[in-house]
């Protein structure tokens, strides 16, 4: 696989006299089976950013082109019986792609030949999914906080599940290879740092005040950003695992969060507000806005692996992508 070839870094004030110059693309999906029904859940760009995935309630699973937004040049791979709750992509494959659903089951798939190359029964309707840095594991994570690991060598094969301890919203490993922890949000404000495999709690943060609903750890790993149903978004030095700020200018629950290829800026996505907003990572600043309008807020936010680029989803709303239209950065 071809890496991708982010644009160099640049600084805060750089970033905020050309973030304005981003426009907006927007992709519609004509196959939205039924009003209100194509609400997007989950969006995630592949390794080298040239592709884009979406799911959808109504089962729709799309490849998209962000270069070519007519669906025609899109790719839907169908097989789920179920609406799509997360999609996550093989890190070290441009082209391997992994699914889960509320039917119960994790689909793995070929988007280049269309074909679902293996289904694992998860034993419960699948929440979210976290792919670890080296491609070797697949952590899912039930409705019913039950976590099911999936190793992808030779075939993906479900290992013993950890039975649920807290109510656990979203997860992700580690940038080591082979990941050596796993971070989990609970239902009670908390995120816990575990030991992989063993799942060990090592640290727990007690990050806010309510549920913690999404988590992302910072290309570089220095940074751990946490979003709650509190409307906030708190940043953690990981080297003390101390909350060094918390963003505040959010509407509603944060239920995304993620950081820019090079960590220096952070968005969070919520379905309330028209605005999405972008904040300097080192201080906390808010260097950039976009309004989206009363398009249902945006939910589900993801940045490009290697451009300034963010792409966002809300209720009924669509595909959007900030950058792919034109712009400086």
């Amino acid at each position: 696989m071809a890496p991708p070839h982010p644009r160099r870094p640049i600084a805060k004030d750089r970033f905020a006299a050309l973030f304005p110059t981003l426009k907006v693309q927007t992709y519609h999906d004509p196959a939205a089976r039924g009003p209100g029904s194509h609400t997007i859940r989950t969006i995630a760009w592949n390794p080298t950013g040239h592709l884009i995935a979406t799911g959808s309630a109504d089962r729709t699973l799309r490849i998209w082109n962000p270069e070519k937004p007519q669906v025609k040049n899109s790719t839907e791979l169908r097989g789920h019986t179920g609406g799509i709750e997360r999609v996550a992509w093989n890190p070290t494959k441009e082209a391997e792609l992994a699914s889960v659903s509320s039917d119960g089951t994790c689909r793995f798939w070929d988007v280049r030949s269309k074909t679902c190359t293996a289904t694992v029964q998860l034993g419960g309707e699948g929440l979210t999914i976290a792919w670890a840095a080296d491609g070797s594991v697949v952590m899912v994570g039930r409705k019913d906080d039950t976590l099911v690991p999936i190793t992808i060598h030779p075939t993906p094969t479900a290992q013993p599940l950890h039975p649920p301890a807290l109510q656990t919203n979203q997860c992700t490993f580690n940038h080591t290879s082979p990941p050596t922890h796993l971070l989990l949000t609970r239902g009670d404000g908390s995120v816990t740092i575990s030991s992989y495999p063993s799942l060990q709690t090592l640290h727990t943060l007690h990050a806010h005040t309510s549920s913690c609903l999404s988590l992302a750890l910072s290309p570089t790993s220095r940074y751990l950003a946490i979003g709650g149903s509190d409307a906030l978004i708190s940043l953690y030095d990981t080297t003390d695992w101390v909350c060094k700020r918390t963003l505040t200018n959010l509407t509603g629950a944060v239920k995304s969060v993620g950081f820019s290829f090079d960590g220096s800026f952070v968005v969070g996505g919520s379905d309330e507000g028209n605005v999405l907003e972008v904040a300097h990572t080192e201080s906390g600043e808010y260097v950039g806005k976009v309004d989206i309008g009363a398009s249902g807020g945006c939910g589900v936010v993801a940045w490009h692996p290697g451009r300034y680029w963010i792409a966002w989803a809300g209720e009924g709303g669509g595909l959007k992508i900030l950058g792919a239209a034109g712009g400086q950065l």
